[in-house]
């Protein structure tokens, strides 16, 4: 009978720890998959080319030397229409470029993208495709508003 409240006694000990252990551990932090993030974290070297798939748009993108500009396609890889379909390009000097103007893109289409770098010297890039209102869906107006008086171009056609 005493071996058994002292097994009792043990396992009910062990219960509590086990319990109190688990609701002290930190809470894990909530991240979203890489496609879905603002930003990746990869960065790419001037020769290197960016392709990847994020909220169903597929972006390759490389950078052009002779004519400063990261030139590419973006394309719909889902069965819906994709709205307002923009793309930024970071530069590791801290500029940004674009997004180039939000476009609808219907499944299976794709779009040219060319953003023109600026004069001052980077040695790095990262890009992403951003679809709908998030980030920077903002509109007319907003953080981007001027852009393109800034001299960058954009292009956009679609290609079946």
């Amino acid at each position: 009978m005493k071996l058994s409240k002292l097994f009792m006694s043990l396992f009910m000990s062990m219960l509590l720890i086990t319990l109190f252990a688990c609701q002290n551990k930190p809470a894990e932090k909530e991240t979203k998959p890489v496609e879905e993030s603002e930003e990746s974290g990869t960065k790419l070297a001037l020769n290197e080319k960016y392709d990847s798939v994020r909220n169903g748009a597929r972006l390759i993108l490389a950078y052009d030397a002779q004519s400063n500009s990261f030139v590419g396609t973006v394309e719909n890889t889902t069965n819906e229409t994709l709205k307002k379909v923009r793309v930024e390009v970071h530069l590791s000097n801290g500029t940004e470029l674009g997004p180039t103007t939000p476009t609808d893109l219907e499944p299976g289409k794709k779009m040219e993208v060319k953003l023109v770098a600026t004069s001052e010297g980077f040695e790095g890039w990262t890009a992403h495709p951003e679809v709908g209102e998030g980030e920077h869906g903002h509109g007319e107006g907003g953080e981007h508003k001027g852009e393109h008086e800034k001299g960058e171009e954009h292009q956009h056609s679609e290609k079946h």
